[in-house]
């Protein structure tokens, strides 16, 4: 086995998965080298003028379990069964990073809110656990909105999270902090989650991938919950490999998530190939008219949607603009929902059961009321206060009601549109990354960050963010390709197609991109 200064030349932060696990087989790299050459990014950019802050902590025992797999391997190398191991744990030293409202066993976990601080998780999520058991190594927890609620990092006690590529920009949310670990080479993939795109959104802004599954395809035991029916773990990369072989792990029927759901194909995940030149031709691609339009679209988002099209169509697939006029009321159907369903979900911070508490002595009610008005942050409070005002005896059987007929409405609209087509296109955002500070005191305009992504959710369908341009001032530009519910694999080979002709390289040094 090589020693942890790496017996060849090569860039550990820029490893894919299947380069590290190639070498690390090989034994020409080990998981401590790994491991320790992300620490070290993460202790030089602490010290830094302007810290990107995307981790929050790093586990103390990261190098540990990184020795344990390089013994693991050693062992297996003298027993002569080193392929066996590496069919069982295809993650083996894989470090990643966690985002902060994922559990894991005895670590911090606070959803970036004051109301959790000191909180200790008591269990693995299900993500986490096999995720582990297929030998990754979690990292460090993450920033993010508040309880996952922003479309900036910016709604977080622990400050905002930079933007890898401008330092000055968001990262987007409510993922970023995932978002910039991975694009900063700070990990090697990085779990997330969305309700309305909050995978896909710091994906966008960072240059990297980010795939929303189809809802249910990962299992939300162990994930604190913002709007259930929306909520779904999400995954980050530098590559669809990168994405492809954790989602093949993590995929399937979960005992402790009766809407989990097994992804079907998901043997090719393994070795993620390209669509063969035939099937590319093949492709019927919708181009929703209610977007193509859109008011806002950037002109540089534009341009670069414009190169995507005619990459599709230099591969002989057929595009066309649909009309979909409910996509027009996704976003206000989105924000009923899920704004419902957190208020609900966040009423069990009461100050009693876990969690800070503010105790006056005063009684129940203010003890109540004192710990949330002290644990929460305002975009939280604010979307408390207007769920429960949905949800109110006045309202309750009207907007609300009104907001599922909606979303019923775009699910069946959607699956049909998807008899006759294979994709919908779209940007992922209408802007490339804003300035920090930008929005953050006008929630309105933060909210229409979520444009084109919210009908996904709504939707239940699989959709990824994929880094295809830059605009004038070389800020990353996502474009989304979304397909039918248990499509995931499709999505992916059709973007490892996209990645073999415009391959991404550490988006902050190369130039990447469809040019």
């Amino acid at each position: 086995m090589a020693d942890n200064s790496l017996a060849v030349s090569l860039d550990l932060g820029k490893l894919t998965i299947q380069d590290f696990m190639r070498e690390f087989k090989a034994g020409k790299v080990s998981s401590k080298a790994l491991t320790e050459n992300f620490l070290a990014l993460y202790n030089q950019d602490r010290e830094s003028e302007l810290p990107l802050n995307a981790f929050l902590e790093i586990y103390d025992d990261a190098v540990s379990l990184a020795e344990k797999a390089d013994e693991e391997r050693r062992q297996a190398e003298v027993a002569g069964t080193l392929d066996k191991l590496f069919e069982e744990k295809p993650l083996l030293g894989i470090p990643f990073a966690v985002k902060d409202n994922i559990s894991v066993r005895g670590k911090h976990l606070t959803c970036s809110s004051k109301i959790l601080q000191g909180y200790v998780a008591p269990y693995d999520a299900t993500v986490i656990s096999r995720l582990k058991s297929a030998g990754a190594i979690p990292l460090g927890r993450c920033n993010m909105d508040e309880f996952a609620m922003g479309s900036s990092t910016e709604y977080s006690i622990y400050g905002p999270t930079r933007n890898p590529v401008d330092r000055n920009c968001v990262s987007g949310g409510s993922s970023g902090g995932s978002t910039a670990a991975v694009a900063a080479n700070q990990a090697v993939f990085g779990l997330g989650t969305e309700t309305g795109g909050s995978v896909r959104l710091p994906a966008s802004y960072c240059g990297i991938y980010g795939l929303k599954p189809t809802y249910g395809v990962l299992s939300r035991w162990g994930v604190v919950a913002y709007g259930s029916s929306l909520d779904q773990v999400g995954l980050l990369g530098r590559t669809p490999g990168d994405i492809g072989i954790p989602l093949g792990v993590l995929s399937g029927v979960d005992f402790y998530d009766d809407t989990s759901r097994d992804l079907p194909f998901k043997e090719e995940l393994k070795k993620l190939e390209p669509l063969s030149g035939e099937s590319m031709a093949s492709l019927r691609i919708a181009i929703p008219r209610q977007f193509a339009e859109a008011k806002g679209l950037n002109r540089d988002v534009a341009k670069v949607f414009e190169q995507t099209k005619d990459w599709f169509s230099s591969k002989g697939a057929v595009l066309d603009i649909v009309d979909l006029p409910v996509l027009d009321s996704a976003i206000a159907s989105y924000y009923v929902i899920a704004l419902s369903e957190a208020a609900s979900n966040l009423s069990r911070f009461d100050g009693v059961r876990y969690g800070a508490r503010v105790d006056n002595g005063t009684g129940y009610d203010d003890l109540y009321v004192d710990t949330r008005s002290a644990g929460f942050g305002p975009e939280v409070k604010r979307r408390i206060i207007i769920g429960n005002y949905v949800l109110s005896e006045q309202f309750s059987g009207t907007c609300y009601k009104k907001g599922m007929t909606v979303r019923a409405k775009i699910q069946e609209e959607v699956s049909r549109l998807f008899e006759n087509y294979d994709l919908i296109l779209c940007p992922t955002c209408p802007t490339t990354a804003f300035k920090l500070g930008q929005k953050v005191d006008d929630p309105l305009e933060m909210y229409l960050s979520d444009l084109f992504t919210t009908f996904v959710n709504l939707a239940r369908i699989p959709s990824l963010s994929v880094p295809a341009g830059r605009d004038s001032d070389n800020l990353p530009v996502g474009i989304q390709f979304a397909g039918a519910m248990f499509s995931d694999v499709r999505i992916l080979r059709i973007a490892q197609t996209w990645e073999n002709e415009h391959p991404y390289c550490g988006f902050p040094v190369c130039n990447g991109g469809a040019e």
